[in-house]
């Protein structure tokens, strides 16, 4: 094995200096340049930060695909749904990540089809600007979360940010709508946490009194109660349930 690897880069090297002029002539090899130079057309500038703008909002999409969508909901309500069965790390973070994605696409589908339609396509054909394009492209994420967004959480956040108030519906910036789409987000998910955490609690209730009758004092009643827990689980359909309230709560 020592010795193949030995050979490997050796017939590697023979193999390109035996190649005939002509064919190493054929190989394009390519030039990757980095530079700063000096340019007097404002154009030119206005473009450099178009790319770096739009390399950004790259950069910051986990972070949108979270604040913005229902994968904050889900993925916590998965959180508690794994912590009340007691199963530790099944199903893996991976797996519950996957399926929250997943299920987000399913969600937003219809506002990333409205997006695409009315902003992406319109601006690849030239039909708009870059700016009636992002407009266009917030008008289903601003429906969405107003759906799911609290008054109460909305006017927080208006008072928090003073100023004039906006007149109707249309007028709220992103800027206010966000975190208070995210803080209703997360009591909704916590909601559903508890609701999720009553029947398990009530099984490790009742696993925990009858070993303490039987003066089995000594035996953890979580490794007792687990069995029940996921057979419950298992027979109520719970992974049909929690996906249908949370597909249907959107």
């Amino acid at each position: 094995m020592k010795l193949l690897k030995n050979i490997l880069p050796i017939l590697f090297l023979i193999l390109v200096f035996a190649l005939p002029q002509s064919a190493a002539a054929q190989v394009a090899i390519p030039k990757i340049s980095i530079g700063v130079d000096k340019s007097n057309n404002p154009a030119e500038l206005v473009n450099t930060l178009q790319i770096l703008f739009l390399i950004t909002i790259l950069t910051l999409a986990p972070s949108i695909i979270m604040m913005m969508t229902s994968f904050t909901r889900i993925i916590i309500v998965f959180h508690f749904l794994r912590q009340s069965l007691a199963t530790q790390s099944v199903p893996s973070n991976q797996i519950l990540v996957g399926l929250a994605l997943f299920i987000t696409f399913f969600i937003m589908k219809p506002a990333l089809v409205k997006i695409n339609d009315t902003a992406l396509q319109p601006y690849i054909r030239k039909e708009i600007s870059q700016q009636e394009a992002l407009k266009n492209a917030s008008i289903p994420i601003k429906a969405f979360m107003l759906k799911q967004t609290r008054k109460k959480d909305i006017k927080l956040f208006i008072n928090l940010r003073g100023g004039q108030k906006p007149k109707s519906v249309d007028d709220i910036t992103l800027e206010t709508l966000i975190p208070a789409f995210i803080i209703s987000e997360l009591k909704t998910a916590f909601q559903i946490g508890f609701l999720l955490y009553l029947p398990m609690l009530l099984i490790d209730l009742v696993v925990g009194s009858v070993l303490l009758s039987m003066g089995m004092m000594m035996l953890p009643p979580v490794m007792i109660a687990m069995p029940f827990k996921l057979l419950l689980f298992v027979l109520v359909d719970g992974w049909y349930l929690i996906v249908e309230s949370l597909v249907k709560g959107f």
